[in-house]
């Protein structure tokens, strides 16, 4: 039996398991221009990580005064970021790891993200993660996005795993609230440094305050174990 017991692992995928987001910044720096917003920035950027594509769009055309629907804005960003998905994205080494590390341990995973399920299925393709991660769940195919948890309550139910027993990696302010309101243990890896202080993630399990420079498969195994034995 593994050491992680009945211990399902939860990853969201943009910022934590692979680096998309200047993938998806490019994609909406592209479509705010052909709509008149010309000088989309990278900090301008950062506020939408880590919501949905579907909520981003809306958020845009509400703060820009944008003259097309939000389905539009979400369907040509979704198209220009699919092209870049799938030639450009690349994974965290540890987190790859991480995630060959818990497949020889048969530890059930999924994906839960924000993104759509063309775009998770793309990425999960081309970095031949998909050989792993063969469970997936978009925010798209659930009432509520993060910070809502209705995605990873459905990840969960796919697995076939109690909430409690789920721990979620995540890099954003929404997706370790949404976790907590789970009832899911969370490993918050920031993806906005300047974020890491954010009460949201002041109640994950464990928290890289440096992100992804300090995760390392073996420490996050190493904590599920501890995590495990005294659950």
């Amino acid at each position: 039996m593994s050491k992680l017991g009945d211990t399902a692992v939860i990853f969201d995928l943009d910022g934590t398991l692979v680096d998309s987001e200047p993938n998806y910044y490019e994609a909406g720096r592209r479509t705010l221009a052909e709509h008149g917003v010309p000088d989309f920035t990278w900090a301008e950027h950062e506020r939408y990580v880590g919501v949905s594509t579907q909520e981003t769009a809306a958020l845009w055309k509400r703060e820009y005064g944008l003259a097309a629907s939000a389905e539009e804005l979400l369907a040509e960003t979704d198209r220009r970021y699919l092209e870049l998905a799938r030639t450009a994205t690349r994974v965290y080494p540890q987190m790859r790891k991480f995630v060959e590390l818990l497949a020889t341990e048969g530890v059930p995973m999924a994906v839960a993200s924000g993104s759509s399920p063309e775009a998770i299925a793309a990425i999960l393709a081309g970095t031949g993660l998909d050989a792993y991660l063969r469970t997936a769940v978009s925010a798209e195919e659930v009432p509520r996005g993060k910070p809502a948890p209705d995605v990873f309550l459905e990840a969960a139910r796919r697995l076939g795993a109690s909430p409690a027993d789920c721990v979620v990696l995540e890099d954003a302010v929404p997706g370790a609230a949404a976790a907590h309101a789970a009832g899911m243990r969370c490993i918050a890896v920031p993806y906005v440094a300047g974020q890491a202080g954010a009460p949201e993630f002041a109640g994950a399990g464990l928290l890289l305050r440096g992100g992804q420079q300090e995760f390392t498969a073996r420490g996050a195994y190493d904590w599920l174990v501890r995590s495990a034995r005294s659950s």
